[in-house]
């Protein structure tokens, strides 16, 4: 069976040297028309998140969040579908333990430990 493979395999190869020394170029059939694009291959729910993106919109928070100065005008801004949210506050940069703490509606509220400022704002999803 492998040598079956391996002599099919090879009379393509050999095929495709004599054709190639003839001028003739195989195509494939897909070819002709090109490969579709993701936005043209993209359907439903992954388009709209496409679309979105294009437009410079981030319906899921995928991109970098922009940077807030995290005081009480220039609070951090946490997007939520509900009236709260749990947020996690790494006080300094080389810092592994997470200060968790719940963030509700309103007024911009502090972090336990460091005091940086934080707003919950709401969020709708696209779909």
């Amino acid at each position: 069976m492998a040598a079956r493979l391996l002599l099919s395999s090879a009379a393509r190869v050999a095929a495709c040297r004599v054709a190639s020394a003839r001028g003739q170029v195989f195509t494939r059939g897909m070819a002709a028309g090109g490969i579709p694009t993701d936005e043209e291959q993209a359907t439903g729910l992954e388009k709209k998140i496409l679309i979105a993106s294009k437009d410079g919109k981030d319906p899921y928070s995928m991109f970098k969040p922009k940077h807030y100065a995290g005081t009480k005008e220039d609070p951090h801004l946490v997007p939520s579908v509900t009236d709260k949210r749990i947020v996690g506050c790494i006080c300094e940069e080389d810092n592994t333990a997470i200060i968790w703490f719940w963030l509700h509606q309103g007024d911009p509220q502090r972090c336990p430990s460091c005091g940086a400022h934080y707003k919950l704002v709401p969020h709708s999803l696209p779909h």
